[in-house]
């Protein structure tokens, strides 16, 4: 299970819009739970889109934010636990592109599906090494239902 606060669900949602028709792309800083593996998310850092090619289909979080959060991090009980994407007009399920971009197999990917701009899904999913594949894990918000 993935705890991701109302607050901070709204900001990858209003990113990925506001990118729309390009992909956007950040990273979430946060801690694991000692029961079950649960990841909760604790902060989120857009980053630039800086893939080569198109946009509108790769995404590539830039280094410099990913090392500046590294260090701001420390060695505090916060570690960077995964990055989301968006996929305009397309679903929130992970790309064959996606697959071949599995850097950080314990990171949460959390993808925002959007339709003519617009957020339609948010999902997030863990890849399985053994499997080589991504499977979907629950999104728990402060609000369930909304």
């Amino acid at each position: 299970m993935i705890r991701l606060p109302d607050p901070l669900l709204k900001t990858i949602a209003d990113e990925a819009e506001d990118a729309y028709p390009m992909e956007c792309c950040g990273l979430f800083a946060g801690r694991r739970e000692d029961t079950g593996g649960d990841v909760l998310i604790t902060r989120v850092q857009p980053s630039p889109n800086v893939a080569d090619g198109d946009r509108r289909k790769s995404f590539l979080v830039d280094a410099k934010i990913q090392f500046d959060m590294m260090r701001e991090l420390g060695d505090g009980p916060e570690r960077i636990v995964g990055h989301y994407h968006s996929h305009p007009d397309h679903a929130a399920r992970p790309s064959d592109r996606d697959k071949q971009s599995v850097y950080y197999p314990d990171h949460v990917w959390v993808i925002i599906g959007l339709e003519d701009g617009h957020t339609k899904e948010v999902a997030a999913y863990l890849f399985d090494q053994t499997a080589e594949r991504f499977h979907q894990v629950e999104i728990v918000t402060d609000n369930p239902g909304n």
